[in-house]
């Protein structure tokens, strides 16, 4: 009967002791799941923005965001601002009413154009054709190409190699000056010269 009474008492204790350390464990579970932990911000090489545990991206300062310049960057800067002053210095062509022919200015525009172009050997042409309003549209685009044509055999006959150059016509589609006046007319009947590459 003692036996038994303390097998009781031994396993009422035993069941106690595992339930108040089920209880602590329970406790510090709740406990630590409370803590919010602050979050950890990464910076790749790319400077990517980091993600916290809740998926939203943590902010990154401004001068860990910007990627360093390098020399490349400089370089960029240096040729796209040399292809803007190649742009600037190729001066545009003009032609008379329904006309192709190069008349005496434009042959000493290109003459310029083309000494330009000769101190840039890697630099590409585009050579645009565009016509005033008056004539169809199918008419202005054959006219604007045989102007573009035009200039570009000139070119070639000055020394500018014939890869470096290629044309296309706009006809009438890209006026300059908008107008129906002679004088915006005129303007409108051009050759326009694009640096492609530089």
């Amino acid at each position: 009967m003692i036996k038994r009474q303390s097998f009781y008492v031994a396993a009422a204790f035993s069941f106690a002791l595992f339930m108040s350390a089920g209880c602590a464990t329970q406790n510090a579970v709740q406990k630590e799941e409370s803590i919010v932990p602050a979050p950890v911000v990464k910076t790749t090489e790319q400077s990517k923005p980091a993600v916290t545990s809740y998926g939203q991206s943590a902010a990154i300062n401004a001068s860990q965001a910007a990627p360093p310049k390098t020399i490349a960057d400089g370089q960029q800067a240096d040729k796209s601002s040399s292809t803007s002053q190649l742009q600037s210095a190729l001066e545009k062509i003009y032609f008379n009413f329904d006309s192709a022919d190069l008349s005496e200015a434009a042959r000493t525009t290109l003459t310029k154009n083309a000494s330009v172009l000769i101190k840039e050997p890697s630099a590409k042409i585009r050579i645009e054709g565009n016509c005033d309003e008056r004539g169809s549209a199918e008419y202005n685009l054959a006219l604007g190409e045989r102007r573009a044509k035009s200039a570009q055999q000139y070119l070639q006959t000055l020394g500018v190699k014939p890869d470096r150059l290629s044309i296309i016509s706009y006809g009438k589609e890209k006026p300059a000056v908008q107008g129906s006046d002679e004088p915006a007319m005129a303007k409108n009947r051009r050759d326009e010269f694009v640096v492609l590459t530089k």
